[in-house]
């Protein structure tokens, strides 16, 4: 059985600095790239014969907009089903440069989620064979999940503050 201190360390083995802020929330392995050792690493991982973490559960992003510098986060969920073990990797992205390449030649599953990323998001997967919106209308000229807008409508008159609370 795979431990997360081992697969941890035969990653900054392997890679070095360019992987870095370990941790195991939930006894789930966390940590972060680069966007220049991504592909590489899960290409690694996925064909590293212990590891054989072969299934791309999940790919998305996050928008924190007060951390300059790291504005955006790409998120990607990686799952052993020979060894049961699923791992997190964390890319940062400064909102001026929102480029990434993408992972389609090494997890076809990427392809949508990588387009439902770019759709909510606006993340650029560099490489991509149709990056496209996929959920919402091509007309569309925002991107529905950055936190750019209030959470509320100021201009409703119909909520007092006193029934929520306030």
């Amino acid at each position: 059985m795979l431990t997360n201190e081992e697969v941890a360390q035969t990653i900054i083995n392997q890679f070095g600095e360019a992987v870095s802020d370990f941790d195991d929330p939930y006894d789930l392995l966390t940590f972060s790239t680069t966007r220049e050792t991504i592909i590489p690493l899960i290409t690694y991982l996925k064909d590293h014969q212990t590891f054989q973490v072969g299934f791309l559960t999940d790919i998305t992003g996050i928008h924190y907009p007060d951390s300059v510098g790291k504005e955006f986060c790409v998120v990607y969920h990686l799952h052993s089903l020979t060894n049961n073990f699923r791992l997190r990797v964390k890319v940062f992205l400064s909102a001026d440069d929102l480029h990434i390449p993408t992972a389609s030649p090494v997890f076809a599953s990427a392809n949508w989620m990588e387009r439902e990323t770019f759709d909510f998001f606006g993340i650029i997967f560099d490489g991509h064979p149709d990056l496209r919106r996929i959920l919402n209308m091509e007309e569309m000229d925002y991107f529905p999940m950055r936190k750019e807008y209030p959470l509320e409508d100021a201009t409703r008159e119909d909520k007092i503050d006193a029934l929520f609370g306030r």
